[in-house]
């Protein structure tokens, strides 16, 4: 799948965006609120490699080709599909990833079958939130100290808080 909007063309991974994979995922401000550390080279090479296989992952390039971010687009229960995002950091603050997730949104409501799209993000992770609310996201709650993806040096858990949010298909319609 390909989908192309003004600025930008989403599509799905290919081996061969492993470099541009690592320009961003390399930056400790980009996966800052992630399940995960800043990559290796190798280890963004292999990425690219494995993204490429799963078509869950969405690149999102700008028309020269170069992939400034990611997408990310999965099927739950209930026709509920959950979105996520990460942008190379020398790009925020142009749209891209209005534009992008916009776009994927759209079809996801006319051409997947979503009924429903949820998005999760650290209340810290202000950009995200107010992402997703230009989006017409609605939040829907606050978790506290639900999830942990690091431990401290004693090996205990460093909890984060989650904001929900949620979008139906006839509010995206409506909008």
């Amino acid at each position: 799948m390909k989908i192309e909007t003004e600025r930008l063309i989403i599509r799905h991974f290919e081996e061969t965006d492993g470099s541009d994979l690592y320009d961003y995922l390399s930056k400790e401000e980009v996966v800052r609120y992630e399940p995960y550390k800043s990559y290796s080279y190798n280890e963004a090479i292999a990425e690219a490699k494995r993204r490429s296989e799963d078509k869950n992952f969405y690149a999102v390039a700008l028309k020269t080709g170069k992939v400034i971010g990611n997408l990310y687009l999965a099927k739950g229960e209930y026709d509920t599909w959950e979105l996520g995002y990460v942008f190379n950091s020398d790009f925020w603050g142009n749209g891209y990833a209005f534009e992008s997730a916009k776009a994927l949104i759209t079809c996801a409501f006319d051409n997947m079958g979503a009924r429903r799209i949820i998005a999760l993000c650290n209340p810290l992770n202000e950009a995200s939130w107010k992402l997703l609310e230009h989006l017409a996201f609605r939040r829907e709650g606050l978790l506290i100290k639900n999830i942990f993806f690091f431990t401290d040096e004693s090996g205990n858990p460093i909890w984060q808080d989650t904001y929900e949010y949620g979008l139906l298909k006839e509010e995206w319609s409506n909008r």
